[in-house]
């Protein structure tokens, strides 16, 4: 049967890769789909941020009768509110983007986003309702809440199966950099208007154009996302669960998934990437949403410092945030994470002393120290949780995994960093939280899987050139960054012989047909593929080691 003996048995394996397999990205489509993604974060970011600068500013509209201690703690707390809704978001939306399709339920999220927004500018306070005002602020935020619960998680999905696998860091990175840009924008409106119409207008009216802005940018926004495609790994997927139609319980990587069962499947991933965003996003949150507020309640600068100091620190971070991003792709994803978690451990307390002095001079050193880890966190989060899961539930797992732990880390940070300020009245605690959220964050990276220049699990492989992907399929069989066996591809009957070297067996021999029976392999499906693509379905080549039958573990994976 074989050139090299007798055959030992006959197994399945996926099929080789050829050229055709090989994804080329559209160079144009990808700065389309980068661009339309980026202008949602930012606009998202903005009206985080702007919320962040005008807590001082919109407590006397909502609670006038309270003290100052109470509004800043309810305006907080409305803040977290909205990422209660998050995780609901994440799970719906992530769901959905995974049944049909990334760019659709894109363009919704944005839509109720932009609105949302806009509505927050239109609210009345409490000299016109009572405190009516305060909870219809509240409302306006969990629906603002749930919209983005499905943002972050759809676009860093969206883009990283755009991007090449050699430059996915660089251009997910991009995402974070809009996100910390549109918080630089919110900050620098705020303190225009404050700068221009002073603190009792802005609490008469002042505070409402920030969010009405949003309107118009939110409809630029929503043009940029309706010109772009679907993603091709996606597109990909959906063909793969056609073909296999009969085969999908045997193929977990491609059988698109509900949220339990994602969470049954990939808890082990999820509970990885949850302790990751938590670490990252404590470190962002406290130096975007709640510094201003810290500045202005413990350390005695005005609503217009608090707000303009971290501007500069944003814009200065927001433009390294790819540099870091390139990094990863040369170094891998882990060694650039480790530096954010030990550079936060290193440089809290340093970061908090000097802000403490309280010249203008060692706050900004003191913010810096503080945006230097965020750096080389959130610029790699983007590429480095979406890999971790296949294809076909990538969405909802990190709509699940992202939007869950910034639920209850994230967004909460600058309310609990305040309430243990006033529990405790010692104003280093801010650090000596981001230093414990950060060291739990180091032992996570431990266990995550390294990514870097590997195609994502249920992917094939993507890459910039047509020479590149002739390259790829020469060499897969030594290239270690190839896995057939996390790839969209049938299986197809091989004849191994005693010296190892695996042959293709014609789909219509008897012990082809057999061993498929045995296995629960579609041999139809194979042959139909076959057949569309006037290619023999697998070709020859050795395979080192012992030959499993399929179907091979779900959780078996790259290290």
């Amino acid at each position: 049967m074989t050139a090299h003996g007798r055959p030992r048995r006959v197994v399945f394996r996926k099929r080789r890769l050829r050229v055709d397999d090989v994804n080329v990205v559209d160079q144009p489509m990808l700065k389309r789909a980068i661009g339309g993604t980026i202008v949602g974060n930012t606009m998202e970011w903005f009206d985080v941020g702007v919320f962040g600068y005008l807590i001082t500013t919109m407590g006397p509209v909502f609670l006038p009768e309270a003290d100052r201690t109470v509004q800043t703690l309810f305006l907080l707390g409305t803040f977290a509110a909205t990422f209660i809704a998050r995780p609901a978001g994440g799970v719906f939306f992530g769901w959905l983007g995974d049944k049909m399709g990334r760019q659709r339920v894109l363009a919704m999220t944005l839509i109720i986003m932009a609105a949302s927004t806009f509505a927050l500018g239109l609210l009345p306070g409490y000299a016109q309702i009572g405190v009516w005002a305060a909870i219809l602020l509240v409302v306006v935020k969990l629906v603002q809440g749930f919209s983005t619960g499905g943002e972050y998680a759809g676009a860093t999905t969206f883009v990283s199966e755009y991007a090449a696998d050699k430059r996915r860091g660089f251009l997910a990175s991009f995402l974070d950099m809009g996100s910390y840009l549109g918080f630089a924008l919110g900050a620098a409106v705020v303190s225009v208007l404050q700068l221009t119409l002073g603190q009792e207008a802005m609490e008469a009216y002042g505070w409402r154009i920030p969010f009405l802005i949003a309107g118009p940018l939110g409809a630029i926004a929503i043009w940029f996302r309706l010109r772009i495609e679907e993603s091709p790994a996606f597109k990909a997927s959906l063909e793969a669960q056609q073909q296999m139609a009969q085969e999908l319980a045997t193929h977990d990587e491609i059988a698109t998934k509900g949220p339990l069962a994602i969470v049954r499947s990939y808890w082990r991933q999820i509970l990885v990437a949850m302790v990751l965003v938590a670490a990252a996003n404590t470190v962002g949150y406290a130096l975007t949403s709640y510094m201003p507020t810290y500045l202005t309640t413990s350390k005695g600068y005005d609503e217009l410092h608090g707000t303009i100091l971290t501007i500069p620190v944003l814009v200065v971070m927001s433009l390294c945030i790819p540099l870091t991003g390139k990094l990863s792709d040369r170094i891998g994803r882990r060694p650039v994470l480790w530096i954010g978690a030990a550079s936060t451990i290193v440089l809290s307390i340093p970061a908090f002393l000097l802000i403490g002095v309280g010249t203008v001079v060692t706050t900004l050193i003191g913010l810096a120290l503080v945006a230097f880890p965020v750096t080389f966190y959130v610029a790699n989060l983007a590429s480095a949780l979406p890999a971790q899961f296949p294809t076909a539930s990538r969405y909802g797992a990190m709509g699940i995994a992202y939007n869950f732990a910034v639920a209850i880390f994230g967004g909460t940070t600058p309310f609990i960093i305040d309430a243990l300020i006033q529990a405790t009245g010692n104003d280093m605690m801010p650090a000596y939280y981001l230093m414990a959220t950060s060291v739990v964050g180091a032992v996570a990276i431990w266990f995550l899987r390294e990514s870097a220049q590997r195609p994502l699990p249920g992917s094939l492989p993507s890459v910039d050139t047509e020479a590149e992907a002739r390259d790829v399929v020469a060499h897969q069989d030594q290239d270690p960054h190839i896995d057939l066996e996390h790839m969209p591809l049938t299986e197809v009957p091989v004849a191994v012989a005693d010296d190892g070297v695996a042959l293709q067996l014609p789909l219509d021999h008897p012990a082809a047909v057999e061993a498929a029976e045995e296995a629960g392999v579609d041999l139809e499906a194979t042959a139909l593929e076959a057949q569309v693509s006037g290619e023999a379905p697998v070709a020859s080549g050795p395979i080192s080691g012992p030959v499993p039958r399929v179907p091979q573990p779900a959780a078996a994976h790259q290290g």
